[in-house]
């Protein structure tokens, strides 16, 4: 059998344009139930088959159904593309049940169904009934119109039989979806094609999945192997980094800054400021990187699980700071800092530096 079948597709607002809508609103390609409706209906222009009795098939509708609520679908088919009822159903006023009136009992009620219908010409009307807080909406209808069926393959004398056709009509549905699924394998299997759900699940496969959107995901997974490869080198950790704060730190190792070197200017300070711990580095990042101090430890647990066996990671935040050296000049009578409020007693040393101004200092 053929893995390709030929569908109608009706998916956007100039598909739904000539129809007549009854508390529908075609909304951003939708159709949907109007939110101070139960009960709604979309009237759609007749469709073409080009061929005159041709037997219409399988419809398959791409809704969101919530509880409490249902789609229903009625069909007409003819060879005339003409019908007055249609004609005049423009002028007439809203009505319930006008839908079963002018096409009689609806074909099934769902998102898969089959038709019975026969001739050229086809008219749909698609019912939306909700009775909750969120309403049913269609995004696509999909028209079967071509495509092999399993009576194709039966002598002629059963081919004609409508009892056959519309019985193997469901192990024919059944194995058209099979195979349009094993066709899509291949493309569930690639990042950027994947649907949400698939995404989530290969992020899984890859030990990619810590809380990151799909944008993310979508962006991350074609190279992860290759940062799996060099996860654990300065540069690696610096990308983990980044991309759990959002900022690109400076990493600073042991051997970097060795007070034992002898091209060290300042052992000392070295020494208090990175310790001795060959096994340990520092990485700094701006005071900004977090808002608060449990995203802080959240991002230094998660890194903890990023660096290389027994290393220890110090983080540091870096305050914005001018730092002066001992020749610096700003000009005559320069001052940085602001005003230090002080008590003035027997006990207070006013050297002669020191600036004695009144409550109106800072204007």
């Amino acid at each position: 059998m053929s893995v390709m079948q030929k569908y109608w597709n009706l998916c956007c607002s100039e598909q739904w344009s000539g129809g007549i809508f009854w508390s529908v609103e075609p909304q951003d390609d939708r159709l949907r139930l109007r939110a101070d409706a139960f009960v709604g209906t979309a009237f759609l222009p007749p469709l073409d088959s080009g061929e005159d009795g041709f037997r219409w098939g399988r419809i398959k509708l791409d809704a969101e159904i919530p509880d409490e609520s249902a789609v229903k679908v009625y069909a007409r088919a003819s060879d005339d593309s003409e019908w007055k009822e249609w004609s005049l159903l423009a002028e007439r006023e809203q009505m319930p049940g006008a839908a079963q009136e002018l096409f009689g009992d609806p074909d099934a009620s769902g998102d898969d169904l089959w038709l019975r219908e026969r001739g050229r010409y086809i008219w749909l009307a698609v019912e939306l009934v909700g009775g909750g807080a969120k309403k049913p909406c269609v995004n696509a209808i999909r028209l079967l119109i071509g495509g092999d069926h399993m009576t194709d393959y039966l002598p002629a004398i059963y081919q004609q039989q409508d009892f056959t056709y519309r019985y193997l009509s469901i192990f024919t549905a059944m194995e058209q979806d099979l195979e349009e699924k094993i066709e899509k394998v291949e493309r569930q299997l690639d990042p950027m094609n994947a649907s949400g759900e698939m995404l989530r699940y290969l992020a899984l496969w890859l030990c990619a999945d810590r809380g990151e959107g799909d944008r993310e995901l979508r962006n991350r997974l074609p190279g992860v192997l290759e940062e799996y490869e060099t996860m654990y080198t300065p540069r690696g950790i610096a990308r983990s980094a980044r991309r759990l704060s959002g900022e690109l730190p400076w990493i600073i190792e042991h051997f970097s800054v060795d007070p034992n070197d002898p091209s060290c200017k300042n052992p000392e300070l070295y020494r208090r400021l990175y310790g001795d711990d060959p096994y340990r580095f520092f990485l700094l990042l701006p005071q900004g990187a977090f808002t608060e101090q449990r995203q802080m430890e959240d991002f230094i647990e998660q890194m903890e699980e990023l660096i290389p066996a027994e290393t220890e990671m110090e983080l540091i935040l870096l305050k914005p700071c001018v730092q002066l050296d001992w020749h610096t000049y700003l000009g005559l009578n320069s001052r940085i800092g602001n005003y230090v409020p002080a008590v003035i007693d027997e006990s207070v040393t006013i050297h002669y530096d020191t600036t004695i101004g009144g409550t109106d200092h800072e204007r």
